[in-house]
């Protein structure tokens, strides 16, 4: 499914150039670089500080684009790549957002731990994936969308403990099945209904159930093949 190629491919990069609305130069458009998180019901989740531009720009007007593509792919215009529109809202549940987002960026601790620093959420209302040469489409918000998102939020960080004090010999193993990566100290630190998300030696890796899965266990998660 289309819609699940680019959910996908957003999960699997950790940052991405983001263009807001400029209220300095009335309009027009402002781009900067930043880290995302994709969260468990695909929408994306910045942490960004109030002096910034871009968090000016999203005060004044929320609508954005970030777009992701391969960074380690020299082929620019034939790689793959989502660009995802949508209106960035400040986030309510700083704390709770706090917990995952800082799994995948332990380094963005300091700027939590800031007054002026604040997460944003960016609900989609637009997304175009380009997966390479003539796959171009945009995609159906309904199919993008993930139906058991508050299950496997709420599910997440039980299984994680579970997964890392029973399942270290598996994670190596999906690792080096998957990426050729022969970690020695890994462990898991997100699920969600598309992957498995691995920091393994001081880098993260992702991965990828062959399709989405609908129930968050155990053993949903460690029996099932992992793909590309």
């Amino acid at each position: 499914m289309i819609a699940h190629e680019a959910r996908r491919m957003l999960r699997g990069h950790r940052y991405g150039a983001l263009c807001t609305m400029s209220k300095k130069l009335d309009g027009y458009p402002f781009g900067s670089i930043t880290p995302y998180l994709v969260d468990h019901d695909g929408s994306l989740l910045i942490l960004i500080s109030i002096l910034a531009e871009h968090t000016k720009n999203i005060m004044h007007d929320p609508r954005v684009s970030l777009i992701t593509h391969d960074q380690h792919d020299p082929r620019i215009l034939t790689q793959g790549r989502v660009t995802f529109t949508g209106n960035a809202e400040l986030e309510p549940n700083r704390d709770q957002a706090g917990l995952r987002y800082l799994r995948y960026f332990p380094e963005a601790q300091t700027y939590f731990s800031m007054h002026d620093f604040s997460f944003y959420r960016i609900r989609p209302v637009a997304i175009r994936y380009i997966g390479g040469f003539g796959k171009i489409h945009w995609i159906d918000l309904e199919n993008y969308a993930v139906a058991q998102a508050q299950t496997f939020a709420q599910r997440e960080e039980p299984l994680l403990t579970e997964m890392n004090a029973r399942q270290q010999d598996l994670l190596q193993q999906l690792l080096l099945q998957q990426d050729g990566v022969a970690a020695t100290d890994v462990r898991a630190i997100g699920l969600d209904c598309d992957g498995i998300d691995v920091r393994g030696d001081e880098q993260i890796w992702r991965l990828n159930f062959t399709e989405a899965i609908t129930v968050p266990t155990l053993d949903a998660l460690t029996s099932i093949k992992t793909g590309d």
